[in-house]
């Protein structure tokens, strides 16, 4: 396949969803190639290319638990262990919880730690330290190991585990685990360290249909280890090959063992309908795509969207990134779905809904939420729709000003007796999930993105 056929579809996929600026690594035949388009800023714009750098967010997390394996690797951590053993000082309001929490539970996410502690512990070094304290107040959604849900909260853990056992801030730790050995010198945290290089600024767009440029360019440094890496395609690929890899450098260079790195893609934990993937390794989503085995994560920042997919059997890469929200997830996926088709001959294909059944949908329909968000699902009489939107207090409460709400996503029930459901419309069309029930039958809980929001009662 040319450069030239991908950056026609770079371009053409940028514009039909309307995103500033896009850049675009395929790792494929033993040879790399990249395609951008666009611009880094609708207020001051420079050309993108493929050493821009754009916030890849979730996909930090993939960084971070590598990190953390090097240690594993050398014998400085056991997965199995007791955060407790590195994080004396980590407690809960649930005191026997938080003895239980292993630290690969916090790496698949079934610590059963909610989505995050919404809180600004500033810029300083003991950033971490403060977020930790914070989790004195946290309630748990599920007992450690009882179910898999998606938690920034949990990986910020991850992010101190490493301070305390290398002695170093956790920016510090990665850089010096995995950064510097692999070469990725345009990776980076720290705004000053961005500033001085071109990158990409993110984009919301408004209520009148405008993009404006998303501010806070960035999260709070507490949230670096789940969500603060600041990378380009050209950096993103050379991980990628690395994971591909057998844990050295290019120039040979031992990182990890090479039954670590592999490691990190078995399967620890089972997922239900999410389109995240069917499994969780150490950080990464395990997903069957049409008979083909895959790995991979996806993050979204402050209007910046990022999407990596490796396919270790065909020693096949690929990056997507975007800085225009809600639209840069649908545009980083048609892209990725397009790479696999052209390269692989796979198929990536949304599920059908069933009709519409008003009995299935009665039981549904009404108001949860988690700890940031209200998810609410209503009908018409013909559909379905759900809204997902940030609580008014966290708004309220934030001192920068926050993404804009998306409008109702229409979606539908699949088939059979599993609960689940697909979105099939808007910005997250093909997004999966599903509901929970209590032991009488009834619905208490729907998950999203591999976040669950619990039912509100409705009042008497």
């Amino acid at each position: 396949m040319s450069r030239e056929a991908l950056v026609e579809v770079v371009e053409a996929t940028a514009e039909q969803f309307g995103i500033p600026g896009v850049a675009v690594g395929i790792w494929a035949n033993g040879r790399e190639v990249t395609a951008s388009h666009g611009i880094t800023s609708i207020e001051n714009p420079l050309p993108v290319d493929e050493n821009t750098l754009f916030q890849v967010a979730s996909v930090t997390k993939t960084y971070t638990a590598t990190a953390l394996m090097r240690l594993v690797g050398e014998g400085k951590i056991d997965l199995d262990a007791p955060v407790r053993r590195y994080v004396p000082e980590f407690t809960l309001a649930d005191e026997e919880a938080a003895s239980a929490i292993t630290v690969r539970r916090l790496l698949n996410h079934t610590a059963g730690l909610d989505w995050n502690v919404i809180i600004d512990t500033g810029e300083g070094d003991d950033a971490l330290a403060a977020f930790v304290a914070k989790l004195a107040e946290h309630e748990l959604i599920a007992p450690p190991g009882a179910r898999a849900s998606y938690s920034q909260a949990g990986f910020n853990l991850v992010g101190r585990i490493l301070e305390n056992v290398t002695g170093l801030t956790y920016e510090q730790a990665v850089a010096s685990l995995v950064l510097e050995p692999l070469g990725l010198a345009q990776s980076f945290f720290g705004a000053d360290d961005v500033m001085t290089r071109r990158f990409a600024v993110g984009h919301n767009l408004g209520e009148e249909g405008t993009l404006s440029v998303a501010r806070p360019w960035k999260g709070t440094r507490a949230n670096n280890p789940g969500g603060g890496l600041v990378t380009s395609v050209s950096d993103l690929l050379r991980w990628a090959r690395f994971h591909l890899g057998d844990g050295r450098t290019e120039s040979g260079e031992r990182v990890l063992p090479t039954e670590a790195l592999h490691r990190m893609r078995e399967r620890t934990a089972g997922l239900r309908a999410s389109s995240l993937g069917d499994a969780l390794g150490i950080a990464w989503f395990l997903r069957e795509v049409d008979g083909v085995h895959t790995i991979g994560h996806g993050g979204s920042a402050n209007g910046q969207f990022a999407e990596l997919l490796i396919v270790p059997e065909r020693d096949f890469a690929v990056v997507a990134l975007s800085n225009a929200g809600p639209d840069g997830i649908p545009c980083n996926q048609a892209i990725v779905r397009w790479a696999l088709e052209t390269y692989l001959g796979v198929v990536d294909r949304d599920p059908e809904p069933s009709p519409y059944d008003a009995g299935r949908a009665q039981e549904v329909t009404g108001a949860y939420e988690n700890d940031a968000m209200t998810f609410t699902i209503d009908t018409d009489g013909t559909g379905l729709t759900l809204e997902v939107r940030i609580k008014p207090e966290i708004r309220a409460a934030s001192d920068t000003e926050l993404p804009q709400d998306h409008a109702p996503f229409p979606f539908g029930l699949l088939p059979g007796d599993t609960d689940e459901y697909v979105i099939t419309e808007g910005a997250f069309k093909g997004q999966r999930g599903f509901f929970s029930r209590d032991d009488s039958g009834a619905v208490v809980g729907v998950d999203l993105a591999g976040r669950l929001f619990s039912r509100v009662p409705t009042a008497v």
